[in-house]
């Protein structure tokens, strides 16, 4: 690269230091005359008394970071994609009132047994769900709000509800209360924390896909709760022989049941989504998911309350879970082609290459670009994500713009655009 000015002239054996430095003393003594020498090299280290540096030596230039930092880039509009955090608040008042329940109802060491343990199977169901959200994933708030609807409100809920029905009717029949009463109850409160999700974040809510992660989400945080009380009351009743039953039953055979329960609401307010439909529409979907719900969870704890619980088990529940994944897996295939059809219409505009939409659209193209990325100088990897997660956000606006229901797209659509195009050429920068 050269620079304007005259020509370099060639460099003599010795150049001045700047006036700046001449004013100032010599930061050591200047070289002696040169001699030939005739014996072995001086104890400076230096070849020869000519070898050692001048006064002032040119620093290097530096040389330029294989991947510069991108610059301030315009994000989407978080307007219709969170919740308020008002609504925390409002969650960490009942989560206080629940721990003082659970501590009067069960003592301080069997509320911190049965919370330890709970979180083993949330766990599970967490990083499960995650795996299913790893193609366009949800904000971090909605699903913490998720997980937080489940296991405060939905629970804290339910205990009103259930206490209510107590007194007003008197219920004390077991077989009752796990087979209808609970059902209903519980898959109410959880399915009106999709349904908040929808109506508040519904420009986050874009097809079945996320129905069935808010659900599971939903599910999960109610089960963890749930848990807790669960495995407290078998320490305390029957000891560890109990609770490590207990455990196996719920955290390790069955971590997943108020997950899939759930989520069967949330997919069927996930079919309006995916066609931006009103309030409405989500309404009434999601009541039909929700007798489905109901009936799913009525038919697991009746296998418990009446029938062979393992037996059944083996023969009718995992099937219904295989099911579930199976078609959780077609709804991802069909989210990989939606996402590769709206990338084309932008290819088609010029904005990506066909290559690139292979890459970005499909989990094949996926696994190669980060590979190739990994193999830059600096790893870019990281701007092989952003990439990647930028365009597939693309791909939703560009559905939501096609509906005509989402005043917002534009917007989105012009600071995605910009992302993706900053982020390549980073991406190919050298």
């Amino acid at each position: 690269m050269t620079f304007g000015g005259p020509p370099p002239q060639q460099p003599s054996p010795y150049t001045p230091p700047p006036a700046s430095l001449q004013a100032s003393p010599p930061a050591y003594t200047a070289a002696p005359s040169p001699t030939f020498p005739t014996a072995p090299a001086p104890a400076t280290g230096y070849a020869s008394s000519l070898a050692q540096p001048t006064p002032y030596t040119p620093p290097a230039p530096v040389a330029p970071a294989p991947a510069p930092s991108l610059p301030a880039l315009p994000v989407p509009t978080r307007k219709g994609r969170t919740v308020s955090l008002w609504l925390f608040g409002v969650l960490g008042f009942l989560l206080i009132a629940l721990v003082g329940y659970f501590v009067w109802a069960l003592g301080s060491v069997a509320s911190i047994v049965g919370l330890v343990l709970a979180l083993i199977p949330l766990t599970i169901v967490f990083l499960g769900v995650r795996l299913i959200d790893r193609w366009e994933p949800e904000p971090k708030r909605l699903i913490a709000f998720a997980i937080a609807w489940g296991a405060v409100a939905a629970v804290g809920l339910t205990l009103l509800v259930d206490t209510a029905l107590t007194l007003l009717f008197d219920i004390r029949s077991e077989e009752f209360s796990a087979v209808v009463q609970a059902p209903i109850v519980e898959e109410f409160w959880k399915g009106l924390g999709v349904f908040l999700i929808f109506l508040l974040a519904r420009r986050a809510f874009d097809g079945p896909v996320d129905g069935i992660v808010y659900g599971a989400l939903v599910g999960a945080g109610f089960a963890f709760t749930e848990n807790i009380q669960y495995f407290g009351l078998s320490l305390i009743e029957g000891g560890g022989e109990q609770l490590t039953v207990t455990f196996v039953v719920r955290g390790l055979l069955s971590p997943f049941a108020h997950a899939m329960f759930t989520a069967m609401t949330g997919f069927a307010i996930g079919l309006v989504a995916r066609r931006h439909g009103s309030a409405g529409s989500a309404f009434g979907a999601g009541a039909v998911g929700l007798i489905g719900a109901i009936l799913l969870h009525a038919l697991w704890n009746g296998s418990a309350t009446f029938a062979d619980f393992f037996g059944l088990y083996f023969t009718l529940q995992v099937p219904l879970f295989v099911g579930f994944i199976l078609g959780i897996v077609a709804l991802r295939r069909e989210e990989a082609r939606l996402t590769r059809a709206r990338l084309g219409d932008y290819a088609a505009a010029g904005w990506f290459t066909p290559e690139e939409v292979t890459m970005l659209a499909t989990p094949a193209g996926r696994k190669v670009g980060l590979a190739w990325a990994a193999q830059l100088r600096g790893d870019r990897r990281r701007l092989m994500r952003a990439f990647i997660k930028d365009a597939t956000e693309l791909a939703s606006v560009r559905q939501r713009a096609i509906t005509g229901r989402d005043p917002l797209a534009v917007d989105d659509e012009r600071a995605l655009l910009i992302r993706t195009r900053a982020t390549r050429a980073a991406l190919l920068a050298y």
